[in-house]
């Protein structure tokens, strides 16, 4: 969440930094009403010992006084040149800020600060309607237009008694700079102003859907919703009864990601073929990835139906954009297979990878492009996307795709064998997903929780299971299912291992995650003494990574296509594996390339050369934090005669998920606010946990967490 940086430095320095002052402030507040500092004010009920002696503290001054803290109180920044100015125009006396002052109220130095942030609650809730607008005028009055326009509207906004459309229009042309200033928050405040006084039934309406779609992206559901009542009560034209539609499947999605969305957007694509083709389009690719999402359960709105409605509807007559020819790709894949959809993929994949999307079209769909990079196993490019979105997410403030993206650079991160990023990643989304309400599967956390082979994997897989079938969120129970072959294959469990990659594989052929599935299926299915079971997922392999040019894709095709061959054959195929898989970002997949040539080569009896794989395996495993194969490859190294210690978890594996967290940003070069920040946690909160990671770890200072942590990790704050 985004906050005007001079808003926030005059918050903390009048609560002196201290935590329960700052986590206690905004209570009761909107993310609307806090972002720019403009409604931080006259929503907190005075309530409590500490705001009632302030209110008595005020009745004892003077009435010049009392005015002189209502216009310091009004102005969020604490600029005292314009409190002056506002003073002057309402006669209040210089005198008066000597008794504020005197009575240890206020302070006027370079900055204008109130002794406590209850004083200035105190002095804002007891004035009335009329004395508030009169110092929103004198400080409206007061303010430079042409310096800062938008905190002048604002104030005139305030002043407003009734709709005034000027100051309206004013709002509505503010709102992209109060957006750069204060995130989307500020933007929807902005907006959601500007329709509260709209003069014009029609600039009502239009305003209510910019206010509503800007509510949205910044995770404010409710908001939203009540904004979509506004316009559609305010008599729209039927291209913005289209467009609220849009909006409502839109908020649907955010909000829950199951089955309710799919419909209400393919319903609303549809009726705009015919009033607006390129929000049409738009919104097709909107509704794929709600029933991507929804998968099994998209009763109305399948990824089939869509992909089958938006491939028919009117091309665009201008040059494609990036949307465009994603929408294209992704159609294509589920209307004529993968063959063809492959050059489309790549044209699409290669212009989102290379260069920076506009920053409405990754609000919308900025997780849906990594799609087309796992479909071409194309690592690189899904870094290189999700990075990018992440960033831009997080620099708008935009809530309501920020647990996606998260989610996606979550996965990413484990896969790679970075557990620690892959911990702080889920840490934001968990914090996000409960301020907005965002009711998502744990994706990020399953990979996690499978690759370290935990026990408290297989609950959390289960849980997952039901709480998707719940919701209708289809995708989370297939990712569940791959998950848990994952998890049942590091701890040899192929039976297990084996019914749930066959279940993952089954749904959505078409998609990554069927193909993810079926690689697990093939390793369960020949340790589970099934190999025509596995042939035909290598099937579907083979048909996934034929478009693949990387050593990702190439590399797993080679390691499933070793399981089910022989002789030199097998052997060659293992070799490329460990070579493509090598040079990928992909270390447990490397590490277990290694482990089933070692596994082979140990029942070709040639045991000398099996423990070179078993052992690269195991070190590979302990050092990323997978007990469950580096178990399996430990036991596999015994059978061949070797000796090997069952190693005790690491000294930083003595750290709880939070210590993981902080250290791993420390680690970064954050700061202890910066830090806090990031997790939601005061800096003296942040300052204990790191006391407590360097007395487990031995060390002194943070420059030793490089050498204590390990350099593996990729740093998100780079994201």
């Amino acid at each position: 969440f985004k906050l005007d940086e001079r808003v926030r430095d005059r918050i903390i320095a009048e609560t002196r930094g201290n935590p329960l002052a700052l986590l206690e402030l905004p209570r009761g507040l909107t993310a609307r009403q806090l972002a720019g500092g403009f409604g931080l004010l006259g929503a907190q009920a005075l309530t409590g010992r500490i705001e009632e002696s302030f209110v008595r503290r005020l009745e004892a001054l003077s009435d010049d006084a009392r005015r002189l803290l209502l216009v310091a109180a009004a102005e969020p920044v604490g600029d005292p040149l314009l409190l002056w100015r506002a003073a002057e125009r309402l006669g209040i006396r210089p005198a008066a800020a000597e008794e504020a002052e005197a009575d240890e109220l206020l302070v006027i130095r370079e900055w204008v600060r109130f002794r406590h942030p209850l004083v200035r609650s105190a002095v804002y809730g007891t004035a009335t309607g009329e004395q508030r607008r009169e110092v929103h005028l004198a400080l409206a009055e007061a303010t430079d237009g042409s310096v800062d326009p938008d905190r002048r509207a604002w104030h005139l906004a305030t002043a407003a008694a009734g709709p005034d459309e000027l100051v309206a229009a004013a709002l509505e042309q503010s709102a992209g700079r109060a957006q750069a200033r204060g995130g989307l928050a500020a933007a929807a405040a902005f907006l959601h102003r500007s329709v509260v006084l709209s003069a014009d039934p029609k600039q009502r309406v239009r305003r209510a859907l910019a206010a509503a779609q800007a509510s949205l992206d910044a995770g404010m559901f409710e908001g939203a919703l009540e904004l979509l009542a506004v316009a559609e009560a305010s008599t729209p034209d039927e291209l913005q009864a289209a467009h609220a539609e849009v909006l409502r499947g839109q908020i649907a999605f955010a909000s829950s990601m199951g089955s309710a969305a799919p419909p209400l957007l393919l319903k609303a694509a549809q009726r705009l073929e015919r009033l607006d083709p390129e929000l049409a389009r738009e919104t097709y690719l909107d509704a794929w990835g709600a029933a991507m999402f929804a998968g099994r359960f998209a009763s109305a709105g399948s990824l089939v139906e869509v992909s089958r409605a938006a491939a028919s509807a009117p091309r665009p007559t201008g040059p494609l954009r990036p949307s465009d020819l994603v929408l294209d790709g992704l159609t294509t894949l589920f209307t004529e297979g993968h063959a063809a959809a492959a050059p489309l993929l790549r044209r699409a994949t290669a212009i989102l990878a290379g260069e920076a999307s506009r920053g409405e079209e990754n609000f919308r769909w900025g997780w849906l492009t990594t799609n087309l990079a796992n479909l071409l196993w194309d690592e690189e490019s899904w870094h290189a996307i999700s990075a990018r979105h992440l960033k831009e997410a997080r620099d708008a403030g935009a809530l309501a795709r920020l647990p996606i993206d998260l989610a996606d650079w979550g996965i990413l991160c484990a896969w790679c064998g970075d557990f620690a990023a892959a911990g702080i990643a889920i840490a934001e989304a968990d914090a996000i997903t409960k301020a907005t309400g965002t009711h998502i599967a744990p994706y990020a956390q399953l990979v996690l929780s499978a690759l370290r082979g935990q026990s408290d994997a297989a609950p959390l897989i289960e849980s997952t299971i039901r709480d998707a079938e719940t919701s209708g969120q289809g995708l989370g129970v297939q990712w569940a299912e791959w998950t848990s072959a994952i998890l049942f294959n590091g701890l040899g469990r192929y039976d297990r291992a084996l019914a749930s990659a066959q279940r993952a594989a089954a749904e959505t052929p078409q998609l990554q995650f069927s193909s993810w599935a079926s690689t697990e299926l093939i390793e369960a299915a020949v340790r589970a003494g099934k190999p025509d079971v596995a042939a035909g997922a290598l099937e579907q392999v083979m048909a996934a990574t034929a478009p693949s040019r990387t050593d990702w894709g190439r590399g797993m095709q080679a390691r499933c296509r070793a399981l089910l061959s022989k002789g030199d054959s097998a052997e060659r195929l293992y070799r490329e594996a460990v070579e493509r898989l090598g040079r990928a970002r992909r270390r447990p997949e490397f590490a277990r390339a290694h482990l089933l040539y070692g596994e082979w080569l140990r029942r070709e009896n040639r045991r000398v050369d099996a423990r070179v794989h078993l052992r690269a395996a195991h070190d590979q495993f302990a050092s990323i934090g997978m007990e469950g194969f580096a178990d399996r490859a430990r036991a596999e190294l015994q059978v061949t005669g070797e000796k090997v210690r069952k190693r005790a978890l690491e000294t930083r594996d003595d750290l709880t998920a939070q210590e993981r967290q902080i250290a791993a940003l420390a680690r970064q070069g954050l700061s202890n606010p910066e830090i806090g920040a990031r997790l939601f946690l005061s800096p003296r909160t942040v300052e204990w946990h790191l006391h407590n990671v360097f007395g487990k770890l031995g060390i002194r200072s943070r420059r030793e967490l490089a050498d204590v942590l390990g350099s593996s990790a990729s740093k998100l704050g780079e994201a």
